[in-house]
């Protein structure tokens, strides 16, 4: 053996320990990919359905409508469509998490938003839920099962 296999083999230990440590920082989404990509799909088919009083997603998210289904119309776009995608892309556990956190808090304000529209204002009922609201609420609450099992499963680090 030459002098310079030692420090060879400590080159090669240090690249292999950098490929752990960054492999240790991903994720793999497995089947589950596939229920957020269709979770996800629901939200942007969702968008074109009656949400309140007869009036499209797309056009509480662009303004016609107010309070907590607008803030909800919003919430579901970002955290329902756009962070899973980005989050699916780079497979961080960071990532993973926040899509969990934030798609609780997307869940609840989705809840409260059919809960809004049913209350009433007066001697008179609330116009209800359409069924856009009802399917992105219950992809928003997919979301939060799927995201919260992919980001609790990450094994502990040694």
């Amino acid at each position: 053996m030459s002098e310079n296999d030692p420090d060879d083999l400590a080159g090669l230990r240090e690249e292999i320990d950098n490929v752990g440590r960054s492999a240790a920082r991903r994720f793999d989404p497995g089947a589950g990919a596939l229920t957020i990509a269709i979770a996800a799909l629901a939200i942007l088919v969702s968008l074109i359905l009656p949400w309140v009083d007869g009036i499209q997603g797309l056009n509480i998210l662009f303004g016609q409508g107010q309070g907590l289904p607008r803030l909800f119309a919003y919430a579901a776009v970002l955290v329902g469509v756009l962070l899973p995608a980005l989050t699916l892309t780079l497979r961080r556990w960071a990532l993973a998490w926040i899509c969990a956190l934030a798609s609780f808090a997307t869940s609840v304000a989705g809840v409260l938003s059919i809960w809004t529209t049913q209350t009433t204002t007066g001697h008179h009922p609330g116009p209800g839920p359409g069924l856009g609201l009802i399917l992105a609420v219950i992809a928003a609450v997919v979301l939060l099962i799927k995201w919260m099992k992919l980001a609790a499963s990450r094994p502990p680090m040694q």
